[in-house]
């Protein structure tokens, strides 16, 4: 983080200062909630969760370095105290990110979140110092810690943003008012807790509402492919920007196609000229997602030649997402176990089977979370899609929604052993264990709570007799 003084930081965040004897005393380190992770010079935030209470660590932290603690009540140590510690954490962010005049660039969206931001950062800090969300920490602690870790030399900070339901990413937005705005779609990800798609596009597009006017420099970049995103132009006053497959995006993709080892190819086309992408990433959804990182790399001032070099070499930042494994004995195992909903599960299977040319193929899957009364429906859908794609084994994990997976299957004409359904992590790696033949290919994919990374990490190490080759 810049530079504050304690005082400078309790008249930001309307604090009140306990325990500090020198007021000058200055933060130059990182703002921490994790007190694993103070050090010299550092801020530690202390919140209050529901099994341990920050404010129980403020000694152990001023020990490691820190300077001070900033919680909801004195703790014997240097502290600056408020009644809201979330919000005095953002009131600090916001007034930071205003202070460094750094161009923010927002995202958001019901699927691909954290992949296109993983793409955005990694084509932009080609062209300058860039600071970008780590894995997904985008709600309303994850956002302002990140833009906390900008500096003086930060070009660009790069943030996604998520939502649970109406205002939060407005709320979002004013913490840091972003300059460049992305939607990428409205899906069916935590449909239960919206209500709708409707709903879901009214939350997203708060995004896009926040940017400032054209003549300020906003620009709201929107996928020219999905409807209720493509009709959020109108609810802005930013320069508008469309990407996608459409003859009418701004960005496009032409001659889309999948190697044989699954990784997307496409004519990248900007205003700025055309330049040819082959992908390191894994399935036909990333195309989209490169699309959007081309979009704002270009209005950022990179030429096509620059993006199209930078997305070809872009790899996965974060864990469990498309994770491609190959082991010694020639199964590849593909961990995109980190989240699921019906968009991305389906583009996963459509990997698993491009990937599989010729080589038999599992997708072992599990419930997709918060889809309310979409989930018997969407997971009929997955299940059958499994089978239209001719998918060898379908392995459906869990509940109720794993046997609708099933069901789903059976009733698109999976009649023999081509689905099956385990009760859980466990009883998937035995049945995984004694069916796998050399050159095998694995997909593991549900949403975060169900936990199956575990049935991934059990396969590679079961394969781990040799080294395993990682791509």
């Amino acid at each position: 983080m810049i530079t504050l003084s304690l005082a400078e930081i309790a008249e930001v965040v309307g604090g009140r200062m306990h325990d500090i004897p020198d007021a000058s005393v200055q933060v130059t380190g990182p703002v921490v909630r994790d007190s694993r992770e103070a050090g010299p010079g550092s801020l530690f935030v202390a919140f209050v969760g529901e099994r341990v209470d920050g404010h129980d660590f403020a000694p152990a932290v001023v020990e490691a370095g820190a300077v001070a603690v900033l919680g909801s009540r004195p703790v014997g140590v240097p502290a600056i105290v408020v009644d809201d510690v979330q919000a005095a954490l953002g009131a600090l962010a916001r007034h930071v990110v205003r202070r460094l005049g750094t161009t923010l660039v927002a995202l958001t969206g019901s699927a691909g979140k954290t992949s296109t931001k993983d793409l955005i950062a990694q084509v932009l800090r080609r062209k300058a110092p860039t600071v970008f969300t780590p894995g997904s920490m985008n709600n309303e602690v994850g956002l302002p810690l990140t833009a906390l870790t900008a500096t003086e030399e930060t070009r660009f900070l790069v943030l996604e943003m998520g939502a649970r339901g109406i205002g939060h990413i407005r709320y979002l937005c004013e913490l840091t008012p972003p300059k460049i705005g992305l939607v990428l779609n409205v899906g069916s990800a935590h449909i239960g807790e919206f209500g709708g798609r409707e709903q879901i596009a009214q939350a997203k597009g708060e995004l896009v509402e926040a940017l400032p006017p054209a003549e300020e420099g906003g620009a709201a970049i929107l996928n020219a492919d999905d409807p209720l995103v493509r009709a959020m132009a109108s609810r802005t006053k930013a320069k508008v920007i469309l990407f996608g497959e459409s003859g009418e995006a701004d960005v496009r993709g032409e001659n889309v196609r999948l190697t044989d080892s699954g990784q997307p190819s496409f004519r990248l086309h900007t205003p700025s000229g055309a330049s040819d992408v082959t992908m390191r990433l894994y399935g036909e959804h990333h195309v989209s997602n490169a699309l959007a990182a081309a979009a704002v790399a270009h209005e950022l001032g990179m030429s096509a030649d620059e993006i199209a070099t930078a997305l070809s070499e872009a790899g996965s930042l974060s864990r469990w997402r498309m994770e491609v494994t190959e082991r010694p004995d020639g199964v590849t195992v593909v961990n995109d176990a980190y989240n699921a909903n019906p968009e991305s599960t389906k583009a996963a299977l459509r990997a698993l089977v491009a990937m599989g040319k010729g080589r038999r193929t599992w997708a072992v899957l599990g419930k997709m979370a918060e889809l309310g009364d979409e989930a018997l429906a969407e997971h009929d859908a997955v299940g059958r899609l499994a089978v239209r794609l001719n998918v060898s084994k379908l392995v459906a994990v869990g509940g109720r929604e794993a046997r609708w997976l099933q069901l789903g299957a059976y009733n698109e004409g999976s009649w023999g052993e081509e689905s099956v359904h385990v009760s859980d992590a466990q009883a998937a790696v035995e049945l995984l264990r004694s069916e796998l033949r050399p050159g095998d290919v694995v997909l593991v994919k549900a949403s975060r709570s169900v936990g199956l990374e575990s049935v991934a990490t059990a396969l590679l190490e079961t394969g781990a007799e040799g080294e395993v080759a990682a791509r």
